[in-house]
């Protein structure tokens, strides 16, 4: 009988439930020592999002919190330091909350759902209401954090200093009843930021979140330390003002490393565990790359997607995993903001070259477009690019760190430059028609011009397949302008698959094209190894099945912003 496997912990993010369900485990629990030993009052962890910040949240609040399950930790990495276990383990109360669903639309909402979330942790502890340690006074400062609205919503109520000194209150009357210090961690602290930046309420969350975090982490005599997490490294003057022994970890510092994403030790493991380890070449191109300190990292989220998918299906190709969890909209926004010169840096990176940036990890989110440095160093937080080598300085050399988001920068440049080309609808119509009419040179000028004002793809490292597939984007995103047109991308025809297929029905024009990738410029050996692919492969057949008349064979050949076309017919001579 085969082997029962774990279960692979997909978007799972409470450690007890991945311990106790049977989920396979990377041990991260020596982030727990390094924690204890390289100490910092308040520690700030900024990592791009799905690197597993929100599991190593919820494994510190298992091992720290008073009533602690100690066999959770039986086996793992920190149960051989007895001593520290000894003395940490079960021992603290622990306050810890989410801010990553405070996205409220306008200020009042976000306040609203800020009110939940410290409403919610508070109500963990309402043995508080009864504790012979604290006054009368003190249960009814614990009753206001807990007191709901009237109706159906259940919303949590609190007056602007209540939510203001939350979290400095239920430290203090949770060090009152346990007679110890608190632990505070707070997961995703610039998820409201960054909401309230797009929403046009920034101001206001600033104020609201700087008097939280002040009182609860500069001036609170009830803390024992803290532990953060975002994306972001907010400017200190923003909303960490006076804030001393404050430890920020960003991905470009040593230390820490390991704890968020996977190495390529664990990935190995990963996948000879279950039994896929043929897969680790192709596991490695998308998903490996990062560099956080002196290590190279896996993104988590997108290895035990990949695995998932494979346990199903021995045949599931990779797919970006990572970059379907958002919207992307920082690249859109650079493309639409940059300059000449810095679209001549994005096509090195699509290339597989590195360039050298200034990065400013402090940010805030109301200065993040304000310049191209700005959003130069934004990308470098949020993972869209990584560090090569050892910084100097803020100086630091960045890459596309892997296939995954080099396809997102494809995509994203795709969309914005046939989003650009459809502003001229009238210019566009014209490019396709001279597809249509058979006429190679009018088409050829025509896509020159285009290829002129996008980003091109420098004659590099990169293999001349995901070159072409830059270039056939663009082409079948132009072509895709014609509603009434039928145009497919990569459909199964005569003994092969074509790059773009169009069929025009009203005229019963079949259109095949391939596209080439010119190697030092011989843009006319491109176009005839195009057109001997077409009729060699007979992609034609699928065209010629569906009825069409007149068949139009392109060979198109491109070299970084220069272009060659040329057509051979076949059937009716009228267009």
């Amino acid at each position: 009988m085969k082997e029962r496997k774990k279960k692979l912990p997909v978007g799972i993010e409470d450690f007890q439930e991945i311990v106790t369900e049977d989920f396979y485990y990377i041990d991260k629990t020596g982030m727990i020592r390094d924690l204890l030993y390289n100490w910092g009052k308040v520690n700030l962890f900024t990592r791009p999002r799905r690197f597993g910040k929100s599991l190593n949240m919820s494994m510190l609040k298992y091992f720290f919190e008073t009533g602690c399950r100690k066999e959770l930790f039986d086996g793992l990495s920190i149960s051989e330091d007895t001593e520290l276990c000894k003395k940490y383990m079960g021992r603290f109360p622990v306050i810890s909350i989410s801010l990553k669903s405070v996205n409220g639309n306008d200020y009042e909402t976000a306040r609203s759902m800020l009110c939940s979330v410290i409403g919610r942790e508070a109500m963990r502890f309402q043995f508080l209401l009864d504790s012979e340690r604290l006054t009368d006074r003190e249960k009814e400062m614990y009753a206001q954090l807990i007191c709901l609205g009237s109706g159906d919503e259940g919303m949590f109520i609190m007056a602007d200093d209540v939510l203001m000194s939350s979290l400095h209150t239920l430290s203090e009357l949770l060090r009152i009843h346990y007679d110890s210090r608190v632990l505070i961690l707070i997961d995703e602290y610039d998820v409201p930021l960054a909401k309230a930046n797009e929403n046009g309420y920034y101001d206001q969350m600033v104020m609201l979140i700087r008097n939280m975090f002040e009182r609860a982490l500069k001036t609170n005599e009830n803390l024992y330390f803290a532990v953060m997490t975002g994306c972001l490294r907010v400017a200190k003057e923003s909303i960490f003002t006076g804030l001393n022994n404050f430890n920020v970890l960003s991905a470009a510092e040593v230390g820490f490393e390991e704890y968020f994403g996977f190495t390529d030790t664990e990935v190995r493991k990963m996948l000879d565990y279950y039994d896929l380890l043929e897969y680790y070449d192709v596991v490695k191109e998308w998903y490996d790359g990062y560099q956080f300190g002196n290590l190279e990292i896996y993104c988590p989220w997108d290895v035990i997607s990949y695995c998932s998918r494979l346990r199903l299906n021995p045949n599931a190709q990779p797919e970006a995993f990572w970059s379907n969890t958002s919207s992307n909209v920082v690249i859109r926004r650079f493309l639409e903001h940059a300059r000449s010169i810095t679209k001549q840096e994005i096509g090195r990176l699509i290339s597989g070259e590195s360039i050298v940036k200034t990065i400013r990890q402090e940010l805030t989110y109301k200065d993040m477009y304000d310049s191209e440095d700005n959003i130069w160093s934004l990308l470098f937080t949020t993972g869209y690019l990584t560090q090569r080598g050892a910084s100097d300085g803020n100086k630091m050399r960045l890459a596309i760190p892997n296939k995954e988001i080099q396809n997102i920068f494809e995509e994203q440049i795709s969309r914005w430059f046939q989003d650009t080309a459809r502003r001229d609808g009238e210019a566009l119509n014209a490019f396709c028609e001279a597809f249509a009419n058979g006429d190679a040179e009018d088409a050829q000028q025509k896509l020159n011009a285009y290829l002129n004002r996008t980003i091109s793809i420098r004659d590099t490292a990169v293999r001349k397949e995901m070159k072409e597939n830059y270039f056939h984007g663009l082409l079948l995103g132009l072509l895709s302008y014609k509603e009434n047109w039928y145009v497919t991308s990569n459909r199964e025809s005569g003994d092969g698959y074509s790059d773009i297929l169009i069929e025009i029905d009203e005229k019963k024009i079949g259109i095949v094209i391939e596209v080439k990738y010119a190697e030092e410029g011989a843009l006319e050996t491109g176009c005839r190894e195009a057109l001997h692919q077409i009729n060699e492969r007979r992609y034609t057949d699928m065209l010629l099945e569906d009825g069409m008349h007149t068949i139009l064979k392109y060979g198109v050949a491109c070299y970084r912003k220069r272009c060659r076309i040329e057509m051979e017919k076949e059937g009716d001579d009228t267009i």
